[in-house]
């Protein structure tokens, strides 16, 4: 075993950005949505809604959440203090998250809201980010479809929130590309009268979906979102009370509105993530006068530390199948194998290129 000190120059850092779908599936778009009645009951059902890729399995790839900032949508815990309710509770969790603000309201476009839908990706589905320009989001209400997509191709700076995450406003179209028919919608790309369609956070993996520009007003391009008789979103009319629809209808109202679309033959829901890649290129340089001898017993007497082969003296012969990596405490680090040993003497150099990825 030989051993030599590297220099600044062996080592050269590079960082390469990855994209994959999101999907445990390896699918680009998951096209059948699945619910837990276990997880949808529980206490767990009172604030959020996990999606499956099939009846089957245990991997979640996304779950709803409906948060609104006057507690509408669900019972209060409490009926003698209105508006702390579960849907309140998810509204003020995701204002400190995104904002950082428990005083300050969502924007979507140049529309102020209240309420909205949370899609958000399960921790291994995203990796780092979501790659900007993916996503198509397919809606069917009881007005029509509309697909969504993410405003990154039409903006010249990036949005940052309160809380220092970035954020893009959702639009129609598909896969980063404005729909071509905005009859219902304005130049932008946005609902004719409540703004965005919502937000993609794409460090934090979610989609948030404004549900009053998803309303039943055909004038503003919805589709006519909504659940339990007349509730229309935005109007803020559902009463908090134990009688008041549950947190569940409306995440599962927000879920048929997916899976409907993918029923019909549609995209469904369509997003890669992206992660960056740090890898740390070592150059290894066996030179002519190093690495010719060997401490292998086929090699020297091991009683002696003679070389046992007087040809092997002058003129030795070594195969290099491994390369460690050591600290200076002697400390083994890393280890590359090479795909085939590689013949070395004094009359031989050799360039070996190791690759660290991180």
């Amino acid at each position: 075993m030989s051993f030599v000190r590297f220099t600044p120059d062996d080592f050269v850092v590079s960082s390469d950005a990855i994209s994959a779908t999101a999907w445990t599936t390896g699918n680009p778009a998951l096209t059948t949505f699945f619910t837990s009645s276990v997880q949808k009951e529980g206490s767990s059902g009172l604030y959020y809604l996990n999606i499956f890729d099939s009846a089957a399995t245990s991997s979640i790839q996304f779950a709803i959440a409906y948060g609104n900032a006057v507690g509408s949508g669900s019972a209060n815990f409490n009926n003698d203090v209105d508006g702390k309710s579960p849907t309140s509770t998810v509204y003020g969790q995701w204002q400190d998250l995104v904002i950082g603000d428990e005083n300050t309201d969502f924007v979507f476009g140049s529309i102020t809201g209240s309420e909205f839908f949370a899609l958000t990706l399960e921790r291994q589905c995203y990796k780092e980010s979501l790659f900007l320009g993916s996503l198509t989001l397919t809606l069917t209400g009881a007005s029509g479809s509309i697909s969504l997509t993410d405003n990154s191709n039409y903006v010249t700076s990036v949005q940052y929130t309160g809380g220092g995450t970035r954020v893009f406003q959702l639009i129609s179209g598909s896969a980063g590309n404005k729909a071509a028919d905005v009859s219902l919608k304005n130049s932008e790309g946005y609902s004719a009268n409540s703004g965005s369609y919502g937000w993609l956070l794409p460090d934090l993996g979610t989609v948030l979906l404004n549900p009053m520009a998803l309303a039943d007003f055909a004038v503003s391009g919805g589709i006519g979102l909504g659940y339990s008789g007349s509730y229309a979103w935005g109007t803020q009319v559902v009463v908090a009370t134990a009688s008041a629809a549950p947190t569940s209808s409306a995440n599962i109202s927000l879920f048929t509105a997916i899976s409907a679309s993918a029923a019909g033959g549609q995209t469904g829901f369509s997003i890669n993530s992206q992660e960056t890649i740090t890898s740390d290129y070592v150059f290894v340089r066996p030179r002519s006068s190093e690495f010719n001898y060997s401490e292998n017993p086929s090699f020297i007497s091991g009683s002696t530390g003679e070389v046992l082969y007087s040809s092997f003296i002058n003129n030795p012969q070594t195969y290099i199948t491994t390369i460690g990596l050591y600290n200076d405490t002697n400390e083994l680090l890393a280890v590359a194998k090479l795909s085939r040993p590689l013949s070395k003497n004094f009359t031989k150099e050799a360039l070996v290129r190791v690759k660290l990825d991180f």
